[in-house]
């Protein structure tokens, strides 16, 4: 079921699933995922066998901006990566998420950040942040980020399970610096593993635009799951 949108300055969010679940995922979108967003809770549903779930879908206003750590230059046309993501998660810790107290009063025992594309990388840097988070779901993350990998190298987790996807044809591109993505997510989940980090690294059929809710909801399940 889907709540009504709320107005969280700077941000709109969407609430999906049971307002009494005792799990709670946030997922930074934009308007390509919210046109998937009820296939993907489906999805989750089937992949956890009915467990119940409350979903905050973060719409994020500018995708390069809003969820990159730092400034990196286009990839594809002018449109520039910014520095945004500090106040991104600022915002989704002090507006979205419930304060510790309120979720214990709430009963809310699990909270999961995961997303799509550049917002699984957010959801990544996000779990070196903050300890408010119980694992990522990064499906087909964006970790050809130029030194993204290193970041992670040089920044632990703050959280005991991680979850990458990946589609099998995305390293196979002409783009020079996307290109790369394989390799990136195969070094970061080699380091999260030998960090000790309950992760996983599945690769789905396909390119990048294959299939997003389903990978999404694959890899919140995972979480679930464990």
């Amino acid at each position: 079921m889907t709540a009504s949108p709320q107005k969280t300055d700077p941000f709109e969010i969407l609430a999906f699933g049971s307002p009494e679940a005792d799990t709670l995922l946030i997922q930074p979108v934009d308007d390509h995922d919210l046109e998937v967003i009820e296939s993907e809770v489906s999805h989750i549903r089937a992949l956890t066998s009915g467990q119940a779930f409350r979903l905050l879908a973060v719409r994020i206003r500018d995708w390069n901006k809003d969820l990159s750590p730092w400034p990196a230059p286009a990839v594809f046309g002018n449109d520039d990566f910014g520095d945004g993501a500090p106040e991104t998660l600022a915002c989704i810790l002090k507006n979205v998420l419930p304060s510790p107290e309120d979720a214990e009063k709430q009963g809310i025992r699990r909270i999961f950040i995961g997303g799509y594309s550049l917002a699984g990388l957010f959801a990544l840097w996000a779990g070196a942040q903050s300890s408010r988070f119980d694992g990522v779901a990064a499906a087909s993350p964006s970790v050809w980020f130029p030194h993204f990998a290193e970041y992670v190298e040089n920044n632990p987790l703050r959280v005991p399970a991680v979850y990458l996807s990946l589609g099998d044809k995305e390293e196979k591109t002409r783009n020079p610096l996307m290109r790369e993505v394989g390799n990136e997510i195969r070094r970061t989940h080699a380091h999260l593993a030998d960090s000790g980090i309950d992760c996983i690294l599945e690769w789905n059929k396909g390119n990048h635009f294959k299939e997003p809710d389903l990978r999404t909801a694959k890899g919140f399940a995972f979480l679930m799951n464990r």
